[in-house]
């Protein structure tokens, strides 16, 4: 295997293992097969056409067109002849797929199934990818801006996967591009002979003079390794070192873990909003979990995963906490409550689906046990059960022992001041909060006596007085800026008036924090509760002395109103009168069976896939879904803008290639040695002889006697091209231009040698050429229209 095929093998294994960094975001991933086939070929083309040799940019596309016709054969193989030519047909089928794609990426959450329209897209852009690496590594010999692309492709895949990518595919990703600079410095090394050593002994124990015996570049090889495996180390151990945010609460497609590595430490986590709109937004309500529950008001069973008591202005966190091991004996007594509130024991059986992977266990509040297998961890100031070392709900199977508390509205009336033990941080607001907030809450509640009235005030505000709108379309945020223009505008999802509720309690002295988890789901026909993405919500808690946390519901058409936080009375002394209704059409939509009666609503919730080919799921327009639309022209920008700038480079690259390889002549080689000394800083002098600019180059570039007499070389061939009557020899002016080039960049400062490589002086040529060959255009044209010059 040769140096250039062994680099091109490298170039596709590079964009290969980069491309696995993707292999998460959808199921399954049997789409990489067909990545690798494809890549493959593309990659084998491209050596056959360097060996035959044909010209660099045919190269490239040959390899482009050989890939068109494989994509051709895989999505449109029926709408074009002879299978593999695509004509107008299989470009409308392209056009079309693609449409279906970019709707489909909409539609589904991550990990999304593979569907044609996916397909398509991944193996389109890994295929580019891979023949943009191989051009730049390979074709035109430079291995590193090839990490450019290799980079983009990565960036995508951390894009959209939440909380980034695990350190496996950044392994792979990172270990496939050192693959590449490694061979690359091999086949650059190799150009160069045979290594040498300066001295080494022989087997009589005597020593060899330098270069009396040949070695190999192993040493060279083995410190490369080195190199690139300590880099990698670092690349890894580094972040894992510094101070960091996990990953979200209801990042249900992560599947990332919590961070706890030992039986006893602490756990954070962050804001969950735009997770949480996510799973609100999703056409397909897939099911989340399962449970059953003996509870005699299945209403009330909020599966709560997480609280946020900590708000800095920016957005509602958890506090840092102390975590030990799930006692088995039970969770201690709920914060607060005391035996004069009346309570029911219920017992929660649950079952979480295979995909659904987070690191917060749902659990009904308050938990007074639970019975689970796993390295699950206890956190006792909110009562919640977190994954260590990795962790996940994904299919887990569990029991949870909790309360059913039953406060009446007057116990909650008569609580007083709240417990010293209870953190000052539960009614904390920060100095960013906009007057307004607080001024808007004394207004509510002015007429309130007590702290229970207050926050009943507040609830029927948000839900009923206040004309509020639920839209899960408005855009995400939880800081204190956003709450002021949700006040204002009127419109948001469940953590607008969640967040908003909690941060007026808190500016009234009420101890508040926000709660996020799922509401109860519906019942299915063998009396289990199925929950789906779009039962993720986000309520608050407000703490009251002797009764502990009690949950409120200030978001309208969504959940249950408990009983105590409902007025006395709605109109015609009905108390359920002034309950808030959710209605059928809610952000719920039920597929319509086209053709089939088969698959039930829920039955359509438990299984994704069934009754698929006959139902209806709508154009999955909008905002929902993953981000994909978005990540992907992000990352083609970024593309564009990296290589832009990269764009003089590339054609000086280029051009030196072109200028000293085989084909070379004396004019290309004295060209490329006065732009090498252009670039860095000696500017050519057209007055000059050719015998007169070598001297300049010796002079300001302070070249030593080897390279003096290189240049000087040089020179003399173009003197005896112009004059004498016998053209000169080309043999060795490369090499006496490469030997000036190294000359010159030693002796030029890190500034130089930098602008040399990035944005070389002699670029300009392209330009010059442009614009002479618009000016002969001009002249052609100008010619044309001249009477009777079509007749000459």
């Amino acid at each position: 295997m040769t140096g250039r095929t062994r680099l091109a093998v490298c170039a596709a294994v590079a964009t290969l293992t980069s491309a696995c960094a993707m292999l998460p975001l959808t199921t399954p991933g049997t789409w990489l097969l067909q990545a690798f086939l494809l890549v493959g070929l593309q990659t084998g083309a491209g050596i056959a056409a360097r060996r035959v040799p044909l010209a660099r940019p045919l190269t490239v596309l040959a390899q482009f067109t050989l890939t068109l016709l494989l994509l051709t054969l895989i999505f449109a193989h029926d709408r074009a002849p002879g299978w593999v030519l695509p004509g107008p047909d299989a470009f409308a089928q392209f056009g079309s797929l693609f449409t279906e794609g970019g709707q489909d990426v909409r539609r589904y959450s991550i990990p999304a199934p593979v569907t044609d329209g996916i397909r398509l897209m991944l193996l389109a852009g890994v295929s580019v990818i891979g023949l943009l690496v191989d051009a730049v590594a390979v074709t035109y010999r430079s291995a590193a801006p090839a990490g450019l692309p290799l980079l983009a492709l990565y960036s995508v895949a951390a894009g959209l996967y939440d909380g980034g990518t695990g350190w496996l595919w950044f392994l792979c990703a990172a270990g496939g591009f050192l693959l590449l600079l490694l061979a690359e410095g091999r086949e650059r090394l190799a150009q160069w002979g045979r290594m040498f050593t300066e001295q080494r002994r022989g087997p009589s124990g005597g020593s060899y003079a330098p270069g009396a015996s040949e070695g190999s570049p192993v040493a060279a090889v083995r410190t490369g390794r080195r190199i690139g495996a300590l880099t990698l180390g670092l690349a890894l151990a580094v972040p894992a070192v510094l101070p960091s945010l996990s990953s979200g609460l209801l990042d249900s497609f992560s599947g990332a873990g919590s961070g706890i590595g030992s039986p006893n430490g602490t756990v954070t986590a962050v804001d969950p909003l735009v997770a949480l709109q996510d799973n609100l937004n999703q056409p397909d309500n897939r099911t989340v979990l399962r449970y059953r529950t003996d509870s005699p008001d299945a209403s009330e069973t909020y599966l709560r995963i997480v609280s946020l008591d900590r708000f800095d202005g920016e957005a509602w966190r958890t506090s840092e906490r102390p975590v030990v091991r799930v006692p088995p004996k039970g969770f201690p007594t709920p914060p607060g409550l005391s035996p004069q509130v009346k309570t029911d024991q219920v017992t929660t059986t649950v079952s979480a689906a295979e995909w659904y992977a987070q690191s917060w266990l749902p659990m009904p509040y308050p938990a007074t046990g639970v019975d689970i297998e796993g390295r699950w961890r206890f956190e006792p100031q909110s009562l919640a059960v977190v994954g260590g070392e990795g962790q996940t709900t994904r299919g887990a199977q569990y029991r949870v022992r909790s309360l059913l508390v039953q406060p009446t509205a007057e116990q909650l009336a008569q609580a007083g001041e709240p417990d010293d033990a209870l953190p000052a941080r539960f009614t904390e607001v920060p100095d960013s909060l906009p007057d307004v907030v607080a001024r808007t809450a004394r207004e509510i509640t002015r007429s309130a006596g007590n702290d229970h009235e207050r926050a009943v005030a507040l609830q029927e505000w948000f839900t009923l007085e206040g004309g509020f709108t639920y839209d899960t379309e408005v855009r995400a945020g939880s800081g204190t800026a956003a709450i002021a223009r949700f006040l204002k505008q009127k419109e948001g999802f469940c953590v607008h008036f969640a967040f908003s509720m909690a941060a007026m309690s808190r500016t009234l002295g009420i101890p508040a924090r926000v709660a996020v988890g799922f509401t109860p789901g519906e019942e299915l026909a063998d009396g289990w509760m199925a929950v789906g993405l779009q039962d993720a919500h986000a309520w608050p808690e407000l703490y009251f002395d002797s009764v502990g946390w009690v949950r409120f519901e200030p978001t309208p058409t969504r959940g249950t109103s408990p009983d105590y936080s409902l007025p006395e009375a709605g109109p015609g002394g009905d108390p359920d009168s002034r309950v808030p209704e959710r209605p059928e059409t809610a952000e719920e939509p039920v597929p319509v069976p086209s053709q089939s009666e088969e698959c039930s609503v829920a039955e359509k919730r438990l299984d994704p896939n069934c009754g698929q080919a006959e139902v209806a799921t709508g154009d999955g327009g909008g905002d929902d879904g993953s981000p994909w639309d978005t990540v992907v022209p992000a990352a083609g920008a970024a593309i564009a803008v990296l290589l832009l700038p990269l764009l003089p480079m590339l054609w000086r690259l280029r051009a030196r290639s072109r200028r000293l390889g085989r084909r070379g002549d004396v004019v290309s080689a004295w060209r490329e040695l006065l732009d090498t000394g252009w670039d860095l800083g000696i500017e050519p002098d057209g007055a000059d002889t050719p015998r007169r600019a070598a001297e300049r180059l010796v002079e300001q570039g302070g070249l030593g006697s080897e390279a003096a007499e290189a240049a000087g070389r040089v020179a003399h061939a173009v003197e005896r091209l112009l004059y004498a009557p016998v053209a000169p020899a080309t043999d060795g002016l490369a090499r006496d231009v490469h030997r000036v080039r190294a000359d010159l960049t030693h002796g030029a400062s890190h500034r130089r040698r930098a602008r040399a490589l990035l944005w070389p002086r002699s670029a300009v040529r392209v330009t010059w050429a442009a614009s002479a060959q618009w000016t002969a255009l001009g002249h052609r044209w100008r010619g044309l229209r001249r009477p009777g010059t079509a007749d000459r």
